[in-house]
């Protein structure tokens, strides 16, 4: 989550968000999405990949059912799977083969 925090900046201020606003909110996910002032969509994308990171098995159609609900169509949703998908694939590879982290990236937070 640390080493995507630049990307979710650097989409932010691509928007009409003030760089306070855009540094607290990435603040704010870096220290709990949950708790983040998110949007109802953006919360309902947040549990759909907590889910599907931590028991890809449970996923169901209810799951999909509430991102549509959330305004999500199927295109966006497959576009999300792979995206989540993607980046836990690639992410537990670097875990595996000890990935040294790019220069300047700030340490996981310990806990």
């Amino acid at each position: 989550m640390h080493s995507h925090a630049g990307d979710l900046r650097a989409e932010l201020l691509q928007t009409d968000a003030e760089p306070e606003s855009v540094e607290s909110l990435v603040d704010a996910v870096l220290t709990g999405w949950s708790s983040a002032d998110l949007s109802a969509a953006d919360k309902a994308l947040c549990v759909y990949a907590e889910k599907l990171t931590r028991d890809p098995a449970a996923m169901s159609q209810e799951d999909v059912e509430v991102l549509r609900t959330a305004g999500f169509d199927d295109e966006a949703i497959h576009d999300a799977v792979q995206v989540i998908s993607y980046f836990n694939y690639i992410n537990r590879v670097a875990d595996a083969t000890h990935v040294d982290p790019d220069p300047g990236m700030p340490p996981y937070p310990e806990g």
